[in-house]
């Protein structure tokens, strides 16, 4: 379980507060959506849950351990994180997997790290892309390499940084369905930040809506509420209910507000 108690974070000692008293719980196998504007904070608690920053006070702590006593070979064990910008060097699919490996080998991998890659590759459908040079890649096939490496580490916890923001409708199901099906199967707690509140309710078992450094209100599904976000994101949104499902739909009186431009891209 990933518990957040507390949590303080400033750039500087004479930069303003970034992360305000933040407490958050995610329990093994869910999958938790931070939503919220540009600027209230997703980016700077996922670097914190990473160890890419020090928080000034409180406590994160995964499996009842206090990360800050972790080493960062150690956090790698246990966390994984999936960047929304992908990078690929000039290794084959199998190389780039096997790097998600390295927290356990020095130099040289071993046959066991060897075949958990395959494993994930057969988990994941990429075997019979192994040989390929993953920056040849369509764009969603990298995002699930990625992925891939992010399974080899054979983490606890999975960070998504706005996972489908540069893929384009297809790739998007695609992800999202594998992100909620390695948290089903693999008991793996996800925890993701996204723009589109329907793809949220899509996968989402619990909710943290951010603002102000602060997560103002968290839960279930009955948390994602027409008033919430009209707090939130200062947009008029409309609730309904089909096939069992719930869908975010746009009020007449709301601007559409293109995805990364600090609104909620409400309507899907």
């Amino acid at each position: 379980m990933l518990e957040i108690k507390d949590l303080k974070f400033r750039y500087s000692r004479k930069s303003p507060v970034v992360l305000d008293g933040v407490n958050l719980t995610l329990k093994k196998g869910e999958v938790g959506v931070v939503l919220g504007k540009n600027g209230s904070g997703k980016t700077t608690l996922f670097k914190n849950i990473l160890g890419i920053e020090k928080p000034e006070a409180g406590t994160i702590r995964f499996e009842e351990r206090d990360l800050s006593e972790v080493s960062s070979k150690e956090r790698a064990k246990l966390i994984a994180y999936v960047p929304q910008d992908i990078t690929m060097a000039e290794l084959t699919v199998f190389d780039t997997v096997l790097m998600g490996r390295m927290p356990y080998f020095g130099f040289r991998s071993a046959k066991e790290d060897e075949e958990v890659v395959w494993k994930v590759l057969s988990d994941m459908g990429l075997s019979n892309l192994a040989s390929r040079n993953a920056d040849e890649l369509s764009g969603g096939e990298k995002q699930k390499v990625v992925i891939a490496r992010a399974l080899a580490q054979e983490p606890g916890l999975m960070v998504f940084d706005e996972p489908t923001g540069n893929l384009d409708i297809a790739n998007e199901q695609l992800i999202l369905k594998e992100a909620r099906r390695l948290s089903k199967e693999k008991n793996i707690s996800i925890l993701t930040s996204l723009h589109d509140l329907n793809q949220a309710l899509e996968i989402g078992d619990r909710f943290f809506f951010m603002k102000d450094g602060k997560i103002k209100y968290s839960g279930g599904k009955d948390m994602v509420t027409a008033e919430v976000i009209k707090e939130i994101f200062n947009a008029d949104v409309e609730i309904i209910e089909h096939d069992g499902r719930l869908i975010v739909m746009s009020g007449k009186s709301m601007k559409p507000s293109p995805r990364g431009e600090g609104g909620c891209e409400a309507a899907g």
